[in-house]
């Protein structure tokens, strides 16, 4: 199969080139590149509109689920409020029904005002701040001409973005390091100021201009980075930091957060304010020119630009690393640096990183001092769960301390069997091995939503057989993912061999086991005198009669499986359905599709958490054929559903779901209630008294129900219009009404008082959204007639 075309989905637009502070350490002004003197102060219309429609050709060609642009400088606020909504217009203009638009800005802060802000609300632009710490740090490189301190003007920059108002704007603080700088005291200074995240940079350097190494130590940056990440660690991990995520990450053997770290493509392009395209800016700092790519928004696509030779060896992963950075043991987390850092006369940059000492140094003290067990929720991902969405990077993190627990309750099980079960004995063996050899394969199986409700089963008391049996399940599926030939015995129940996560094969009247082998050709079964030999392309419906796969939906952006073949997978209240036709599957496939357009256009802040942390759906049966749906603690990862008429009801089912998905997961990590309350509360939409843990998980969920037809609202008209205003109104009264018998509940935690408090933020604001004055009557009234009808049933039971 070919490989698919490389796209770009990261967009840097220099909306102008001119900057109100003269920071020593800048890349733009005081490195070797200095083609800025030559460019346009600010970017004209005609380019604007260029850049908008190149950007969304590309997005279009590629199907790009989700694009992202940084508004960016010199300072971008000097660009004026009037240009800066004509970039926002442009782009979404450009962008509208081909892809979801992640609009940043990222500024020194010393312009920052609310009306800059109220215009950013209007377009959802996310603001990232420059600031190096506290007053003698970041006076150290961040003044203005004449060495006047910005500091008092980027305190004030935050202050405003810190007010409730223009909070979900606030992206976070980026420190450039000095090592001169005291770390703790950097640290310190920046999380006081409560950012939903941090970012620490490494200043830029190459061989020709190492950087600064005062003092004896050989690795002072690393040493640097080491204080503060003890002082982040001592501290809870309240806020999280870009960089130690990365190497948290890539150590995990999953990809990076920034480019800087890991060997994930280059994905970013530069586009200046004469429309010439550019690499990375980062690249200025290597030699005059370094980033130019000889091509404009006027007479080159963006394919053109992905063609480039420098963009194309960025394509590349470990193959483009010099002999030595290829040879390193940390090579998967290191990347080879910041490319720009590998610069050197004469052999360019097949070099390690000129900081290569500081980053191996880091990375394995970070490796060594790691805990098995996964961090706790950091208190910026607690905040963003709690106002209902939940980025990729956080819904990650999830999913990461997800997988450590199953693979601590498959040791659990583990532990459960008795000594001499040679089946078992045999399965752990190649567990094990593939654990070390073939990580993904491993974590694949392990993260298959039902494994956690096999392991439970287990764990409280289930027949003794079904631990070995699922363990034996467990390692063939994970051999059928390595394809390296292993065999494994696995017994056959009630005529089925299961395979987690990959499907059942039929093997009607055999009792006992079979055995399955995989290698990259096929798989073969012998079951008794019978011998099945599958191959991979045969996963498909009719090739093969014994062989029921599991059917993989592959959408822009999204993969997700419809899981209707293993039989652990009835966790939820309502039957399963039995093995979808071609044709129900066909069916299934379509309104996903059409759902996920709908996700990604309209309700795009939930779209990339559903994308990283939702992976299979079960089709359920609604006994009486209503719209019904539900997710398991037991099953993360997993959502059941009856398939609606609508695939707008199924968009809603699985924004819904997915709510309590990622709750579940908060709570599996952190005690947002006490436990041991056992009072019952009233609950807006039910008719009887709700325990805390339910009105907390049905109050989440409405949140984005609430959304969902907040956003219809917007999308619809006439009787549509109608429906969906009755229907925002009526759910944002009684999401609002839920939260404050949650707040008044005397039984929720610290933690749990702040979660509902940022859940009551989203909402308050929902409640200023004026709608129809027949709207509101309505919803009032329901809620009035709800809240009796209640009173009187629930004064009768008692």
């Amino acid at each position: 199969m070919d490989r698919p075309s490389p796209s770009l989905s990261q967009f840097v637009l220099k909306v102008h080139s001119r900057c109100d502070l003269a920071c020593d350490h800048c890349y733009v002004y005081e490195h070797a590149d200095q083609s800025w003197r030559g460019r346009p102060k600010a970017l004209p219309e005609q380019v604007l509109a260029r850049t908008a429609d190149r950007i969304a050709e590309h997005a279009a060609a590629h199907q790009l689920p989700a694009v992202h642009v940084v508004l960016h400088g010199g300072e971008p606020l000097l660009a004026g409020p009037g240009l800066l909504r004509r970039a926002a217009k442009e782009l979404s203009r450009a962008l509208s029904g081909v892809s979801a638009l992640d609009l940043r800005i990222h500024t020194n802060g010393v312009l920052l005002s609310e009306r800059f802000l109220d215009l950013f609300l209007e377009y959802d632009i996310k603001v990232g701040v420059s600031l190096d710490g506290d007053k003698a740090s970041n006076d150290r490189h961040r003044r203005y001409a004449d060495g006047r301190t910005s500091h008092p003007q980027v305190l004030r920059a935050v202050e405003l973005l810190n007010r409730p108002a223009y909070r979900p704007l606030f992206a976070g603080l980026l420190c450039t390091i000095d090592v001169l700088n005291d770390p703790v005291d950097v640290y310190d200074a920046l999380v006081a100021l409560d950012p939903p995240r941090l970012d620490f940079l490494l200043p830029h350097a190459t061989w020709d201009t190492p950087p600064h190494r005062p003092g004896p130590s050989a690795t002072p940056y690393a040493d640097w980075l080491d204080a503060v990440y003890r002082r982040w660690d001592a501290g809870g991990r309240a806020v999280p930091v870009r960089i130690f995520d990365s190497v948290l990450r890539t150590l995990r053997g999953e990809s990076s957060l920034t480019e800087s770290l890991g060997l994930a493509p280059a994905d970013l392009v530069v586009i200046e304010t004469d429309g010439t395209y550019e690499q990375a800016d980062s690249l200025k700092a290597a030699y005059d020119g370094a980033p130019a790519t000889g091509m404009d928004v006027f007479t080159h696509s963006l394919d053109d630009v992905v063609a480039h030779p420098g963009m194309r060896a960025r394509h590349l992963g470990v193959e483009q690393l010099s002999e030595d950075c290829r040879s390193c043991p940390v090579v998967n987390s290191c990347g080879g640096g910041l490319y720009a850092h590998r610069y050197r006369t004469g052999g360019g940059f097949d070099n390690p990183s000129v900081f290569c000492p500081d980053l191996m140094e880091f990375i394995v003290t970070v490796r060594d001092r790691e805990p098995a067990a996964g961090p706790a929720v950091p208190l910026a991902d607690l905040d963003l769960l709690a106002e209902g969405f939940g980025d990729a990077e956080t819904v990650g993190r999830l999913v990461a301390a997800q997988l450590e627990t199953d693979r601590e309750l498959v040791a659990a099980v583990v532990d459960r069997i008795p000594s001499g079960d040679e089946l078992a004995d045999h399965a752990w063996e190649l567990l094990v091995d593939l654990d070390a050899k073939e990580p993904e394969a491993f974590d694949a199986v392990i993260a298959h939503p039902y494994t956690r409700s096999w392991g439970l089963s287990v764990l409280q008391g289930s027949a003794p057989s079904a631990a070995s049996c699922g363990l034996a399940e467990l390692a063939a599926a994970a051999a059928m993912h390595a394809r390296r030939g292993d065999t494994v015995r696995v017994p056959v129940r009630a005529g089925l061999l299961r395979l987690p996560g990959l499907g059942s094969l039929a093997l009607a009247g055999h009792q006992g086991t079979a055995e399955v082998t995989a290698d990259a050709q096929e798989f073969t079964v012998r079951a008794g005198s019978r011998t099945l030999r599958i191959g991979w392309d045969e996963g498909v419906d009719g090739l093969n009669p014994y062989w029921n796969p599991v059917r993989l939906v592959q959408l822009p952006g999204w993969t997700v499986a419809l899981e209707d073949t293993d039989p652990l997978r009835d966790s939820h209240q309502w039957p399963v359905s039995e093995r979808l036709t071609e044709g129900e599957a066909k069916i299934w496939a379509e309104d996903l599709a059409e759902a996920w357009s709908l996700i990604g256009g309209e309700l795009p802040r939930y779209a990339p958490g559903v994308a990283t942390g939702l992976r299979s759906i079960t089709p359920l049966k609604a006994p009486d054929g209503s719209d019904v749906s539900a997710a398991s603690r037991k099953a993360f990862g997993a959502v059941g559903a009856a398939r609606p008429a609508a695939p707008g009801l199924l968009a809603l089912l699985i924004v819904h779901e997915f709510q309590h998905v990622k709750l579940g997961a908060v709570l599996d990590r952190l005690d947002l209630y006490d436990t041991a309350e056992r009072r019952t509360f009233y609950a807006p939409w039910r008719p009887d008294p709700r325990p805390l843990p339910g009105l907390l998980q049905g109050t989440y969920a409405h949140v984005a129900v609430t959304d969902f037809w907040r956003t219809r609202r917007h999308a619809s008209q006439g009787r549509d219009f109608e429906a969906a205003e009755a229907h925002f109104t009526r759910w944002r009264g009684q999401t609002a009404a839920a939260v404050e018998v949650l707040a008044g509940s005397g039984a929720l935690t610290p933690l749990g008082e702040r979660f509902v408090a940022r859940m009551g933020d989203t909402v308050r604001q929902w409640l200023q959204e004026p709608v129809s004055a027949a709207a509101q009557a309505r919803a009032e009234l329901s809620a009035q007639e709800h809240r009796k009808s209640w009173i009187q049933a629930n004064s009768r039971t008692e």
